[in-house]
């Protein structure tokens, strides 16, 4: 049976809720950092307002992600942002929650009680989560690797990750985590069609918010078993196709 591997994106906007004693300046900050995937990919971009990045890199212990894919991250957004004041990652670990399945909404309430990074007046801030357990929308068939869920916020389900690589018949770990992240990233980026504005008609329109081109990253074979033995014959992610790269070039990206 064909196993499908999904890159969920999930466009919606989850209910803002904040408890601890902030100021109304940090209060609009976190307001600022749960809005709809893909409205600040100008801002993810450019150097218009924020000069640099900080990404707030949250793993359950045991689930870290290889150095390796924390550094095809860090490329990936040098290679496509103008950020002038560089980007910091921090990495930091946290414990399970003893849960088997998560919903969307349950990932957004662990970022709630455990975000410590938001925007300031100059530096952009991402959620980067690394979870035990599986996504609720896993199926027999198909199964969910990462899912895109706020305007800076997105998760990886790096224990189906683990399961599905580094056998002889697998890709590697650092190369499945690589292309899972950076196809996250490219939804925040507003790809495709998700904030950042086409220059050329290139969705898939029987697959939204995915480009037509089947070589590129952010095609929606990206999800499937075929990708995943496509990727155990390479050693570098799928790149943006021509069409994304003039996307977000248009969208004051490099």
């Amino acid at each position: 049976m064909k196993l499908k591997l999904a890159l969920i994106l999930t466009a919606v906007f989850l209910s803002f809720s904040c408890s601890q004693d902030t100021t109304t300046d940090s209060k609009q900050n976190i307001v600022n950092n749960r809005q709809t995937t893909g409205s600040s990919a100008n801002d993810i971009l450019s150097d218009n307002t924020f000069k640099s990045l900080v990404i707030e890199l949250v793993y359950v212990e045991g689930f870290q992600p290889r150095q390796a894919s924390i550094d095809n991250f860090v490329t990936f957004l040098t290679n496509h942002t103008y950020k002038p004041n560089g980007i910091d990652v921090q990495v930091r670990s946290i414990p399970s929650l003893g849960t088997e399945t998560y919903s969307t909404e349950d990932i957004a309430d662990i970022e709630r009680e455990n975000r410590t990074q938001y925007n300031t007046k100059d530096k952009l801030a991402i959620w980067a989560f690394f979870t035990d357990g599986k996504s609720d929308k896993d199926e027999s068939n198909s199964v969910v690797l990462g899912t895109a869920y706020w305007n800076t916020s997105f998760v990886i389900f790096e224990e189906t990750i683990q399961g599905l690589s580094n056998s002889p018949i697998e890709p590697s770990r650092s190369l499945l985590e690589s292309t899972v992240i950076n196809h996250e990233l490219g939804h925040l980026l507003g790809l495709t069609n998700l904030g950042t504005d086409m220059q050329t008609d290139h969705e898939d329109t029987n697959h939204p918010k995915h480009c037509n081109d089947e070589d590129c990253l952010m095609y929606w074979e990206a999800e499937s078993a075929a990708a995943i033995s496509n990727l155990s014959n390479t050693s570098t992610p799928p790149p943006l196709d021509a069409q994304c790269l003039a996307d977000l070039k248009a969208n004051g990206g490099k």
